[in-house]
């Protein structure tokens, strides 16, 4: 019939074998038409490709280059292309600017979709800089652990206080050596710790600039005198509740390190008074934070020697330091170092005031 003819010419006219060609069909793709536009689409023995352009590379390192950014349509339309995640280039495009904004509690459920995706993460994580275990959860396990910080080696923040219950030498000493060039660490509440790792530790990141040793109970003088021995770059260093240090081991610290260090946390601390604080004074020009909250030996002296010797003073913290006066503590308001313990008479209006209901109008310009 007519139709027939008609069918059979226009596809044996689609079909039809170019000139000269030994092949029934064009090598490498195939023409399909319909809708009224014509695509290009892979065929057997053909090179994937992003729209007309080059072969599309997905191995880490490699770019897309010379690759068409639209298909062209018969009537001079332009269609978008389908891009893949995995697509994109690993060392350019996917590690600095898509995996460095992603938890790691998110990469941990990534690397768990392919083989691809696990040795994107892998890659990611043997290059971090910022280890912080607070974005994998409160509490993360020893395996998750591990399994992060495997091949890491250029870690200079490590931040381990939700590794508290399990942290052990075991576990951390052998990250410690991988990282010489830590400057940051934080191992607040790590009780299951021990000398070892903080000798690992001081040994080991000699650039160390920060350290949190909060609420290790094990730190001692002895551990102490190690870490001020070994770490000439350390500047901030927090002590908070280690009770088993006394005067001797702060004014070690001091005498040693005293010249670089900025920032010092003693609070919780009932066997440091006034020895350590004036040794402190007398070697600390830089100091800027000092927080003895809670030493209860701590006591006026050692707060005037600290008006006297540290000019770079900006805060001091010595709530429920009994034996501090306000007159040791009217030098240092006067050059504006902010104190969070407030003046007497302060105290007393806003006693009045709860009391009252109103606060009385006082003249305080003596």
């Amino acid at each position: 019939s007519c139709c027939a003819r008609a069918v059979h010419s226009r596809w044996s006219h689609q079909w039809s074998r170019p000139e000269g060609s030994k092949n029934p069909e064009p090598s490498g793709t195939e023409h399909w038409r319909g809708r009224g536009r014509e695509e290009r689409l892979p065929g057997k023995g053909a090179e994937p490709r992003l729209g007309l352009g080059a072969p599309l590379r997905s191995r880490p390192g490699r770019s897309i280059t010379e690759a068409d950014s639209h298909v062209t349509a018969a009537r001079g339309r332009q269609l978008p292309f389908t891009l893949r995640l995995l697509d994109l280039p690993w060392e350019d495009v996917l590690l600095p600017h898509v995996l460095n904004r992603v938890p790691l509690r998110q990469l941990l459920r990534l690397q768990r979709v392919s083989r691809a995706f696990r040795a994107l993460v892998q890659l990611h994580l043997a290059g971090l800089r910022r280890f912080d275990a607070t974005q994998v959860g409160p509490q993360i396990p020893r395996a998750a652990f591990a399994q992060l910080l495997r091949d890491a080696e250029g870690l200079q923040e490590l931040a381990l206080a939700p590794c508290h219950e399990w942290l052990s030498d075991e576990d951390l000493v052998p990250v410690l050596a991988r990282n010489p060039q830590l400057r940051s660490a934080v191992l607040a509440g790590c009780g299951q710790l021990s000398r070892r790792a903080l000798g690992a530790l001081a040994e080991g990141c000699p650039r160390l600039q920060r350290l949190s040793l909060a609420h290790c109970d094990w730190v001692d003088g002895l551990a102490l005198r190690g870490l001020a021995d070994r770490c000439p770059a350390l500047e901030e260093l927090d002590l908070t509740a280690c009770r088993q240090l006394k005067d001797e081991a702060i004014v070690y610290l001091a005498q040693r390190r005293g010249a670089g260090l900025r920032s010092l946390s003693l609070a919780v601390n009932a066997n440091v008074g006034d020895t350590a604080v004036q040794e402190l004074a007398r070697n600390c020009p830089q100091l800027e934070h000092l927080d003895l909250t809670g030493c209860l030996r701590v006591g006026s002296d050692g707060v005037r020697t600290l008006a006297e010797y540290c000019p770079a003073l900006r805060s001091l913290r010595v709530r429920h330091c009994h034996h501090v006066a306000e007159p040791s503590l009217s030098r240092l308001r006067k050059r504006g170092v902010d104190i969070d313990v407030e003046p007497p008479l302060h105290q007393a209006l806003v006693l009045l005031q709860d009391m009252a209901g109103f606060a009385p109008f006082v003249n305080l310009q003596v």
